[in-house]
């Protein structure tokens, strides 16, 4: 009997049996039960729940007819909006997988999504669409996209019927721009509106709960990021598993902020509230003068964050103008909530801010603090129907209380390996007891009351804000600057963000004049925003070891932690 189980909500089961249905039927059940409902609202526009599963089989056709079949993979990229949504379950709906890509992503990076998972439809907003037909059009004839559908923000609202829901002054160039729809070579490009309208029945439903889903892409250590093989049972276990432990209902309002291409968003925010009947307040990115109008306006019950979101909230000036009282849940995780801040919502609103734990491998969550008895900066206690453990990563032995090793994750959730790559998969699983146990790769202790704390990582990543970057990824790409001989990436301290990118760089003696502002502006126009490096260290060399590689726990060490 493990030792949390004492502090497991009364309430609730501590595992549970997920529907076997696929992800899209969720929606399609709760269209028939509240058909008049509000599924979504986005900057005043309200969408019923029929009227998004119309949508939905709409857009589903449209893939049909362009050529996507049974387990095809197809990219979606772009920020939350109502679009977002639809695309997301039409590609269910139409029997294939979702991979989920962040629009951050710039070409050079965007290039790896279409041709890992074989790829031949993407669907995309306007601002997006020149760089992700840039990616394709520079790949080989065979790899290229087929077909592109672009949507503009505006499709998903109307800027003269926003009810309240004014834009912050410097959103509106970037979401009422009509953009130009790019050139595809060797493929065709249309535009949403083509898609949600007149295009016949959906494809007759052929999949179930043991079919692939989703492939979210995480980085690791090395190299380019891998694909995580997600069927709809490890979703589907979550989003019903997250709606028991977040006390959701049909009549809970979600604010989904959190960004829906990442696997906290997808799971604990989209799935979750479509599977309940929820409302979902969409905002397609963060801002705390917006979130708190939202959140006071509609009533919102639930909101899963980062914690920098609430600290920013907390920070307006305009603070002491939003009502907070309707939330009834509020928790998240990708970084530690400053226990001052835990502090303040629980002396001031009666909220203790919920932290879990999870990954893109595990659905995240796989973690979660129970919403009655939260420990603060703790990791919480293993999920619904979960077994987790504390290892020694050298003899693979379960530790005992207290001692650090390395976490490993046991439970419906866990994905089911990595796309095309064998062996990776075979490294990130292990048998204990016999189960299959997935290796987070992150360092942990277990208390005696057995709630879960991180104490390190076992694996090199930088948490900034919540976004995981990957040192090695980051690497690569700036060796293809000219003037980059050499590049080694560590964290720096933030005030703000937690951490942030640092690069250590050797210039080749040819281009010994290049300034930091621009290695910096170059990273900025190949890489994701939040990779970039916010500071750049020239050095004559880097510290090696015997057998050549580069020794960036010494750089890391030098670093001042304060």
């Amino acid at each position: 009997m493990r030792p949390h189980y004492k502090f497991w909500p009364k309430r609730l089961p501590q595992s549970i049996t997920p529907p076997s249905t696929p992800l899209w039927d969720n929606l399609a059940v709760n269209a028939r039960r509240y058909p008049d409902k509000a599924a979504l609202i986005f900057l005043g526009r309200q969408y019923r729940y029929a009227e998004l599963m119309a949508q939905v089989e709409q857009v589903a056709a449209r893939l049909y007819a362009l050529g996507v079949r049974r387990g095809d993979r197809v990219v979606l990229n772009m920020q939350n909006c109502p679009q977002l949504v639809i695309a997301h379950f039409a590609i269910l709906r139409a029997n294939a997988v979702v991979v989920p890509v962040n629009p951050m992503n710039r070409a050079e990076e965007l290039k790896h999504y279409i041709t890992d998972p074989d790829a031949k439809v993407a669907i995309t907003t306007g601002d997006l669409a020149g760089e992700l037909a840039r990616a394709s059009n520079a790949l080989p004839e065979a790899q290229r996209l087929q077909h592109l559908i672009v949507t503009q923000f505006t499709d998903g609202f109307d800027p003269q019927q926003m009810h309240g829901d004014t834009l912050p002054p410097a959103w509106e160039p970037w979401l009422l721009t009509q953009h130009p729809l790019p050139t595809l070579d060797g493929g065709a490009v249309s535009a949403w509106s083509e898609a949600v309208q007149g295009q016949g029945p959906a494809p007759t439903p052929s999949t179930g709960g043991a079919d692939m889903a989703l492939l979210p892409y995480t980085s690791g250590t090395t190299g380019l990021p891998k694909g995580c093989i997600h069927i709809h049972s490890s979703i589907m276990h979550n989003a019903v598993a997250g709606s028991l432990w977040g006390t959701a209902t049909p009549e809970s309002v979600v604010l989904g902020v959190v960004p829906m291409f990442h696997i906290t968003g997808m799971v604990s925010v989209l799935h979750t509230t479509i599977y309940t009947g929820g409302t979902l307040v969409l905002m397609p990115r963060w801002d705390r003068d917006l979130a708190g109008r939202l959140i006071s306006r509609y009533k919102v019950s639930n909101w899963t964050n980062i914690p920098t979101m609430v600290i920013d909230l907390l920070g307006s000036p305009n603070f002491a103008s939003y009502d907070l009282s309707s939330l009834m849940y509020i928790g998240g995780g990708g970084a530690a909530m400053p226990q001052a801040v835990a502090q303040r919502l629980l002396d001031n609103y009666g909220l203790r801010y919920v932290e879990g734990y999870g990954l893109t491998e595990t659905s995240a969550p796989s973690h979660t603090n129970p919403v009655d008895a939260p420990k603060q900066q703790c990791l919480g206690i293993p999920f619904m129907s979960t077994d987790a453990r504390v290892i020694d990563p050298d003899t693979l032995q379960e530790l005992p209380t207290g001692e650090a090793g390395e976490i490993v994750i046991h439970g419906p959730e866990v994905f089911q390996g990595y796309w095309k790559r064998p062996d990776a998969t075979a490294g990130a699983f292990i048998e204990l007891d016999g189960k299959r146990f997935f290796r987070s790769g992150d360092m942990g202790r277990v208390d005696e009351d057995g709630y879960f704390f991180m104490t390190d990582r076992l694996k090199r990543m930088i948490n900034a804000s919540g976004f995981k970057v990957w040192p090695a990824e980051v690497e690569a790409l700036m060796f293809r600057h000219p003037a980059i001989q050499e590049a080694c990436i560590i964290s720096t301290k933030d005030a703000y963000r937690g951490e942030s990118v640092k690069a250590v760089v050797v210039l080749r003696p040819s281009h010994a004049q290049v300034t930091e502002a621009e290695i910096i502006d170059w990273c900025r126009d190949n890489m994701a925003v939040y990779k970039v490096p916010r500071v750049v260290q020239f050095v004559d060399a880097l510290p090696k070891s015997g057998s050549g590689k580069v020794m960036w726990r010494a750089l890391q060490e030098a670093e001042p932690q304060g």
